[in-house]
């Protein structure tokens, strides 16, 4: 009730065309944002693994800082970094020209803008930690070849001293750096094994997203309102005078959501564990199952936290259906193409019946195949009948049987 989730551009809400009617939405992108985040009960990060790193200065913040605060030459270091950002994003090798430029900057450069890359790259802590390392080791690499002098001004450096040492900072083996990054265990992070990463080049391992995540939109027609506000100067009308000082509007919503993910068990065993997507039956499956309990109870409890101080934006999932079985997923979004009535009764229960509708057709076109598991609040007997779950179950008790089916 009364939120403004996910704004666009102008600051108005996320919005969707859908059975012929508008609804409101919130993106993919602003879901996986907050559950990925969340830093409270049932938190990804609570989990004993790494994680991933998510920005466009993540080589200077995560990889030539560190180095420069041991008391490594900052120009050296961020020679190697640039050489080691262009081989693992891009496969090739830097410039000269750039390894110059970064060497000997010029006075209205910025060297560690020089260092931010034109999109945001994902890492995980374990990619990084090498790559680190890596840097480090180029910097004593040049130590030990010129000695001292790398420690003098580098705009005291000779032209021939200037190309020499950038010659050495930017020489990386491709073919070690691929083949050290294949083999660290969950190098990406658990943000990329779940949610994917693309990948420029084909030294940085390109992640598919184990976890599919739907625009989640309103079961009805939207439903808002502009809101006027005022600030009220409290100095100003303690001396009698009227008037605030601030008058905006801001739009808010209100709306029942229909949200749908997908997990696919196989690939996220893969990417968690490092084994071929064929061969995830034979390996570890406790962290993956660790993985989809905390993250069903994260999906259901945590919503995206916008206009938190003006809106209280904390609402549970009234409902959650599970599904499991190895058939192609299915949406079953159509039950809302026509919008459900927000006049005729509760909007709730009318959700349920469509619900409960659309899903009997599709088994009846269908067949029945995946077994099921289902909680909620309200009158949900008749959706229930329609899932063939014979009795309703909890949240928690759902993410243990979700787990549980990817332990085997």
């Amino acid at each position: 009730p009364s939120a403004l989730l996910n704004r666009d551009d102008i600051g108005l809400a996320k919005r969707i065309p859908f059975g012929g009617t508008t609804r409101t939405r919130v993106s993919s992108q602003c879901l996986k944002y907050n559950w990925r985040n969340h830093d409270g009960e049932h938190a990804l990060y609570r989990l004993d693994v790494p994680k991933s790193v998510r920005s466009r200065r993540t080589f200077n913040e995560k990889v030539a800082e560190p180095l420069i605060e041991k008391g490594h030459p900052a120009s050296i270091v961020r020679a190697a970094t640039l050489a080691l950002q262009e081989r693992v994003l891009n496969g090739s090798k830097v410039s000269k020209t750039d390894t110059k430029d970064i060497l000997q900057p010029d006075e209205n450069a910025d060297p560690e803008e020089m260092l931010e890359t034109g999109q945001v790259t994902i890492f995980g802590e374990k990619e990084l930690d090498y790559l680190r390392e890596l840097a480090e080791n180029k910097v004593d690499e040049v130590r030990e070849e010129f000695g001292d002098v790398i420690d003098d001004d580098p705009q005291d450096w000779t032209k021939d001293q200037l190309q020499d040492i950038a010659d050495v900072a930017r020489n990386f083996s491709k073919r070690e750096l691929k083949k050290n990054l294949k083999g660290i265990d969950l190098a990406a992070g658990l943000d990329a094994a779940m949610f994917g990463r693309m990948a420029t080049s084909d030294i940085l391992a390109r992640g598919d997203a184990a976890v599919h995540v739907a625009h989640a939109f309103t079961t009805h027609e939207e439903s808002t309102e502009s809101d006027y506000f005022a600030a009220v100067d409290e100095l100003k009308a303690e001396t009698g005078e009227q008037g605030s000082g601030h008058i905006n509007s801001s739009e808010l919503t209100s709306g029942l959501f229909y949200s749908y993910v997908v997990v696919d068990v196989p690939l996220l065993v893969s990417n968690l564990e490092g084994c071929a997507r064929e061969d995830w039956i034979d390996a570890d499956r406790t962290l993956a199952g660790d993985v989809i309990e905390r993250f069903i109870k994260l999906m259901t409890t945590v919503s995206p936290g916008a206009k938190l101080g003006s809106t209280a934006p904390y609402s549970y999932a009234q409902m959650l259906l599970a599904e499991a079985g190895n058939a192609q997923p299915r949406t079953l979004a159509n039950a809302f193409q026509d919008p459900v009535s927000k006049r005729d009764g509760d909007v709730l229960e009318n959700s349920y019946r469509a619900l409960a509708e659309h899903l009997g057709q599709m088994d009846g076109m269908y067949g029945r195949h995946n077994e099921r598991q289902l909680a909620g609040v309200g009158d949900i007997e008749g959706l229930a009948d329609a899932t063939g779950v014979g009795s309703t179950s909890t949240v928690p008790k759902i993410a243990n049987w979700a787990a549980d089916k990817v332990r085997g």
